[in-house]
C-alpha cells in the first residue's frame, strides 16, 4: 500500500521535468518587430528604401499628370466636348478607385511587395497599349486600366512607413513630396518638348521608361518584415531585420523575435471597428476633400491657360506667340499649350514643394490633425481668392500658393493613415481611404472643366466649401499619431 504514494509522487516530478523542457527559459529576452527597427534606427537601409520607394511618386506623377498635358490634343484630334474630355480624367480615377481597394485587400492577405510589382507591371503594360488607342472610347478604356495600376503604387509609401523608426517618420515621409514633383515637373517638360514635335503618343510611351525601369530595382527591397510577422514567417523576418541591421552598421536587440501571428488580416469589419469607426469616416470625408481640391486645382489650371479665362470671363482663344504648329492654326474647337502655358505650369507647379520644410516642422511640433486643420482652412481661403481680378501674375501666384497647399494636404493624411492603422489592416485602410480620394479627383474635372465655364465663383465656392468640411473633419479625428508607435493590432 505504501508504494502506491511514491509511484504517484514519482508521476507528479516526471511531469513537472517534462512540462519545464516544453516552457521557454523564464530568463530568455524576447523583442518584437517595433522594438527591433526602433533599436536598428536609421540608416543606409532607410537612404535606398527612400530612394527607391519613393521613386513609385515620380512614376505616379508621370501617369496622373499626363492628362492635364495631352487633353488639349485630344480634344482637337477627335473633336471631343468639355465634358468628353472631362470624362477621360474621371475614368482614370474610376479605375484607381476600383482597384486600390482590392489591391489593398490582396497587400494585407498577401504581402506588399507582390502587389507593388504586380501594380508596376499592370500600369506600364496598359500605358503603352494606351499610346496606340485607335479611337477616343479605346483611349478611356485603357487610362482607366492605367489608374487602376496607379492606384497599388501606395504600397510603396507603406513599406516605406513601416521600417522607418517612430521619430524619422514626420520627416522622411514628406520629403516623398520630391519625387512627386520631379515626376510632374518631368512630363510638363517632356511634353512640351514631344508634344508639339513627334505627338503625344510617343509622349505616353517615353513616360513609361521610369516605370519600367523602377521593377528592375524592386529586387533590393525587401518584403516587409511586420507583415511577415503578422503572417506568423518569424524566419523572413528575422532575416530581413538582421539585413538591415548589418547595411545600417547597427546591432540587433537581445533575444528571439517573438510576436504572435494574426490570423485576420485585411478584413473590411475591422475598419468599422468601434476602436476605428469614426476615425474611418472621418478619414474618407479628409481624403475626399482633399483630392477634389488637389485635381480640381490641376485641372482648373490648365484650363486657365488654355481657354485664356480672366477675372473669371472667357475670352476668345488668342494663339500663343511662341506656338507655330499646324494644329494651333486649325479651325477645330482646341487651343493647344505654347511655351508660355507650360512656364506657367511648372511655376506653378514647384509650388508644391515650397511649403514642404515649413509643413514638416508643424506636422512634426504641432502634430499631424492640427496641422492638416491649418493647411485645408487656408486651401478654402485661397480658392476664394482665385476669383480676385488681378494680373497674369498675380493669378499664377494665387496658383502657387494652392498647388502648395494642397500638397502639404496630402503629405499629412498620407502619413496619418499609415500610421493609424494597424498592421493587420493598414493596406486596406490605405487603400479604401485612397478609393474614397479617387470619388473627390473624379468629380474635380466636371467641376473644372464644365461648371468653371458656366460659373467661376460657383464652381471656387464649393471647393471652397468641401475644404472647409474636410478641415473640421481633421480638427476633430479622435487619434494624434504624433509619436505614436505603429500598432500591430487591434
Amino acid at each position: 500500500m505504501a508504494t502506491a504514494p511514491k509511484e504517484a509522487e514519482n508521476a507528479i516530478g516526471l511531469e513537472e521535468i517534462h512540462m519545464e523542457r516544453q516552457e521557454p527559459p523564464k530568463a530568455q529576452k524576447t523583442f518584437t518587430v517595433e522594438e527591433a527597427v526602433e533599436t536598428i534606427g536609421f540608416g543606409r537601409f532607410h537612404i535606398a528604401l527612400f530612394l527607391i520607394m519613393g521613386s513609385t511618386g515620380v512614376v505616379e506623377a508621370m501617369e496622373i499628370m499626363l492628362i492635364a498635358v495631352v487633353s488639349p490634343l485630344i480634344r482637337c484630334e477627335w473633336q471631343l466636348q468639355d465634358w468628353q474630355v472631362a470624362l477621360v480624367t474621371t475614368m482614370v480615377f474610376f479605375g484607381y478607385m476600383v482597384f486600390s481597394i482590392v489591391l489593398g485587400l490582396l497587400a494585407d492577405r498577401y504581402g506588399r511587395w507582390k502587389i507593388l510589382l504586380l501594380s508596376f507591371l499592370w500600369a506600364a503594360y496598359f500605358s503603352l497599349l494606351t499610346s496606340f488607342a485607335p479611337s477616343y472610347i479605346w483611349f478611356v478604356f485603357l487610362r482607366a486600366m492605367v489608374g487602376g495600376g496607379v492606384s497599388g503604387h501606395a504600397q510603396g509609401l507603406i513599406i516605406k512607413t513601416e521600417f522607418l523608426p517612430t521619430k524619422y517618420r514626420g520627416y522622411m515621409l514628406p520629403l516623398s513630396q520630391v519625387f512627386w514633383l520631379a515626376g510632374s515637373l518631368l512630363i510638363i517638360g517632356l511634353a512640351s518638348v514631344v508634344n508639339p514635335t513627334i505627338g503625344w503618343r510617343w509622349l505616353i510611351r517615353i513616360a513609361s521608361i521610369p516605370g519600367i525601369l523602377l521593377i528592375l530595382v524592386f529586387k533590393f527591397i525587401p518584403e516587409s518584415a511586420r507583415y511577415n510577422v503578422s503572417t506568423g514567417n518569424m524566419a523572413a523576418a528575422l532575416a530581413t531585420l538582421c539585413r538591415i541591421a548589418k547595411m545600417n552598421g547597427a546591432a540587433m536587440p537581445e533575444g528571439v523575435l517573438r510576436e504572435p501571428a494574426k490570423e485576420r488580416r485585411g478584413r473590411f469589419k475591422d475598419l468599422i471597428h468601434p476602436k476605428y469607426l469614426r476615425t474611418t469616416l472621418q478619414i474618407w470625408i479628409i481624403w475626399l476633400g482633399i483630392a477634389f481640391a488637389y485635381y480640381g486645382v490641376i485641372l482648373a489650371s490648365a484650363e486657365l491657360l488654355e481657354r485664356d479665362l480672366v477675372c473669371g470671363s472667357a475670352a476668345p482663344p488668342v494663339q500663343d506667340p511662341g506656338d507655330d504648329s499646324e494644329e494651333s492654326r486649325s479651325p477645330c474647337h482646341c487651343h493647344l499649350f505654347g511655351p508660355t502655358a507650360y512656364q506657367t505650369m511648372i511655376i506653378s507647379t514647384v509650388g508644391e514643394i515650397a511649403l514642404n520644410p515649413l509643413n514638416i516642422l508643424v506636422i512634426n511640433f504641432l502634430g499631424r490633425r492640427l496641422s492638416l486643420c491649418i493647411t485645408m482652412g487656408c486651401t478654402a481661403l485661397f480658392f476664394l481668392l482665385l476669383n480676385i481680378c488681378t494680373s497674369s501674375t498675380g493669378t499664377i501666384g494665387f496658383l502657387f500658393m494652392l498647388r502648395a497647399l494642397v500638397s502639404a494636404n496630402f503629405n499629412t493624411i498620407y502619413i496619418y493613415t499609415a500610421e493609424v492603422y494597424p498592421t493587420t489592416m493598414r493596406a486596406l485602410g490605405m487603400g479604401t481611404s485612397g478609393s474614397l480620394c479617387r470619388v473627390g479627383a473624379m468629380v474635380a474635372p466636371f467641376i473644372s472643366q464644365v461648371l468653371m465655364n458656366a460659373s467661376f465663383i460657383g464652381a471656387l465656392c464649393l471647393f471652397s466649401s468641401v475644404c472647409v468640411v474636410s478641415a473640421i473633419s481633421a480638427f476633430t479625428l479622435p487619434i494624434e499619431t504624433k509619436g505614436r508607435a505603429l500598432q500591430v493590432c487591434i
